[in-house]
């Protein structure tokens, strides 16, 4: 099924000009089945670090992205941009950059106190994610927009906007049956150097997509029940 689209230009400085929305109310009984099977399947969800090589269809990984940039942002700017590598030789190079710099994170870099909490996870400075997964989503904020001539203008809640975007990825990759890690070596502007991206761009997260391995494991986790986390007034 395609879905039509329209080319976006910057709106800065336009006048407000609202639509009508009328979506159609789904019934009590189907919006509670629905919200108990998310429930129920994005609590399978896990962050995978081995994965197997054998590709993915590369739509499912192009309709998650699109999905992504459905989310809501500051003043609808999309401060995102998604870029998808699946050449080997670039995700080696990624590969090998990041482990320089994490690396120098785990062997003191990051502090006595954040090593500790890592190490129930057994994560290391090998990355071997970066480059079995058949593909990386590397997503860049947009620090400001940039156009063509030269012209800035800044972008509002961008932290906020693209870490929202990525929780959307997260989750339409896992419900398409797709695996994922988010990944975020620190420095990262070797990205911007691997992948020619622009001054207004400031990379991310990394995002290694696939299949897990055969022989995949996962650490022991639980987490936070519902009412932990929920403070209901």
């Amino acid at each position: 099924m395609s879905i039509p689209t329209t080319q976006w230009t910057p709106t800065h400085g336009d006048p407000y000009r609202p639509v009508p929305y009328r979506p159609e109310r789904m019934p009590a009984a189907e919006s509670l089945a629905r919200a108990a099977e998310l429930r129920e399947r994005m609590d399978r969800r896990r962050t995978v670090r081995q994965f197997s090589a054998d590709p993915v269809p590369e739509q499912v990984v192009r309709d998650a992205i699109a999905c992504a940039a459905t989310a809501p942002s500051g003043a609808h700017q999309q401060p995102w941009t998604f870029v998808l590598v699946r050449d080997p030789g670039v995700r080696r190079r990624i590969r090998e950059a990041a482990e320089a710099e994490e690396r120098v994170s785990y062997e003191g870099r990051l502090g006595e106190e954040w090593l500790a909490a890592l190490r129930p996870l057994g994560t290391d400075e090998v990355k071997p994610h970066l480059t079995d997964a058949p593909a990386l989503i590397v997503v860049f904020q947009q620090r400001y927009w940039l156009g063509e001539d030269g012209e800035k203008r800044k972008h509002y809640y961008v932290d906020e906007s693209v870490g929202i975007a990525v929780g959307m990825l997260l989750s339409a990759l896992h419900l398409s049956g797709l695996a994922a890690l988010v990944h975020t070596p620190s420095p990262m502007r070797f990205l911007s150097e691997v992948l020619g991206r622009p001054a207004n761009e400031k990379a991310f997260a990394v995002l290694p997509v696939g299949y897990p391995a055969a022989d995949c494991q996962v650490p022991d986790l639980v987490r936070k029940s519902l009412d932990q986390v929920l403070v209901e007034i």
